[in-house]
């Protein structure tokens, strides 16, 4: 029969074979190990120098804070970006002047506008005042005749940029108008209080209201609709007509009229454009009155 070394048969050979000496040489060798780490901290001090050696090629703790927080930011941006473009894009698409266009895009902003849109705001102004911002044969060859794509409006320090883009992104127009022209485009009808004679443009120019009339009146049919283009403006007035000035420049094929009326509050000049050949042909008359 075959005995197990593990089957101590008395309680002397369990003894012997508890105390042999590799039991305790491994007791005495765990202990040492114990004792030594409790005394000279070596295990922890070699774990640090382990950390130290290799602590170039990992990540710290403080630099995945920091990235989690950069993306966090990077994302909170983004929101508030996407957040303005949509401000913009809704002040835009509500803007019933081109002046509510110009204030709802700061400088640096761009967005998209609809080509209705520009056509709308477009057929808003009179036509004088509409060539200020492009010649209406023009703007119907560049909506309905080219193959435009989009038009961007871009806000710029003082005014905004409009950009007419093709259908292979190039610019086929651009259009740059300051908040001075864009203000003068939308008073351009507006009553101005005050006299023709305090202005210096209508020096040497103005008329009594009969001598105008008289003499416009002496013009074939078909030039008086030339000479006062958008009378409109004139026919929003209450008061009378006392004066009439003829500016003593030509711009884009119009010159400027002055027509000053007498209203209860005072006096107010309300201004339109007459084509150039027609307003010609009118001074012609009124030199021909005083001779």
């Amino acid at each position: 029969m075959i005995r197990q070394w593990y089957e101590p048969l008395s309680f002397s050979e369990w003894l012997r074979r508890t105390f042999s000496f590799l039991n305790i040489a491994v007791f005495i060798i765990t202990a040492t190990f114990i004792f030594s780490e409790f005394r000279f901290d070596w295990f922890e001090n070699l774990v640090g120098s382990y950390l130290v050696s290799t602590n170039e090629s990992r990540p710290e703790t403080g630099a995945i804070w920091e990235t989690g927080k950069q993306t966090s930011n990077a994302h909170e941006y983004l929101n508030e970006i996407i957040s303005k473009k949509e401000d913009v894009r809704q002040n835009v698409h509500q803007a019933a002047t081109f002046f509510d266009l110009a204030s709802g895009i700061l400088p640096g902003e761009w967005v998209t506008l609809e080509k209705q849109r520009f056509r709308t705001l477009y057929l808003t102004l009179e036509k004088s005042v509409a060539l200020k911002i492009i010649e209406s044969a023009q703007l119907v060859w560049l909506l309905n005749g080219t193959s435009l794509d989009r038009i961007f409006c871009e806000g710029v320090t003082g005014g905004i940029k409009i950009y007419f883009i093709d259908s292979e992104n190039r610019v086929i127009k651009q259009i740059d108008l300051s908040r001075e022209d864009i203000l003068e485009i939308e008073n351009s009808e507006k009553p101005v209080p005050g006299e023709l004679s305090d202005m210096e443009g209508f020096s040497g120019r103005i008329y009594p209201a009969q001598n105008f009339f008289d003499a416009m009146f002496k013009l074939p049919a078909d030039i008086i609709p030339d000479l006062i283009v958008n009378p409109e403006s004139l026919l929003k007035q209450d008061g009378k007509i006392i004066n009439i000035g003829i500016w003593n420049e030509t711009e884009n094929g119009y010159i400027k009229l002055g027509f000053e009326f007498e209203e209860p509050g005072g006096k107010q000049v309300v201004f339109i454009k007459g084509r150039e050949w027609a307003v010609w042909q009118l001074s012609l008359n009124l030199k021909g009155d005083e001779n």
